[in-house]
């Protein structure tokens, strides 16, 4: 039977800007919350495979994520990706160090970066969230771009993350 894949990703935010006037408060009401559906497929607006895990890692310690083969889904498939269209990593709230997310040495997965070596810090419990549901998604090339590094960034003590792909192969 054939895998078949379908997210939907929001994101809420809700809140009130308040200042004090002459007599009274005139607050300035929040509320956005983009919501991106994607349905099974290789186009604009789907996906075809999706990657969740929990990860540890030693202080100091780096992994390289292999996102042309090196990942298996939940039923134990091997995933070869060849767009991104969702990336999101949220650094465990107990974490000291951040977790340091792109800049790989070597076959950098560097599209949502626009260079190899720029990286992105994720702050204790805090989240990076990269979305691109259009055709074209964040490419993936295998053997020279597939790379995904993600590092502790200091000794000391581990880091744990979550981090789910979303993707077309």
């Amino acid at each position: 039977m054939a895998v078949t894949c379908n997210v939907s990703l929001a994101l809420k935010i809700a809140g009130i800007l308040a200042n004090s006037v002459d007599i009274g408060e005139v607050p300035y009401p929040v509320a956005y919350g983009p919501t991106y559906v994607l349905t099974d497929g290789v186009g604009a607006n789907q996906a075809k495979e999706m990657f969740t895990d929990i990860r540890t890692l030693a202080a100091s310690a780096t992994e390289d994520l292999d996102l042309a083969g090196g990942l298996n889904d939940v039923f134990g498939n091997a995933i070869l990706f060849t767009k991104i269209k969702a990336l999101i990593v949220v650094a465990d709230a107990g974490n000291v160090n951040d977790v340091l997310v792109g800049g790989a040495a070597a076959n950098q997965f560097a599209t949502p970066w626009g260079a190899a070596t720029h990286s992105n810090k994720v702050k204790p419990g805090g989240m990076l969230c990269f979305v691109a549901p259009d055709a074209n998604g964040y490419a993936v090339t295998a053997g020279t771009g597939d790379l995904l590094k993600v590092a502790n960034s200091a000794g000391g003590t581990a880091v744990s993350y979550t981090i789910i792909l979303v993707g077309t192969v």
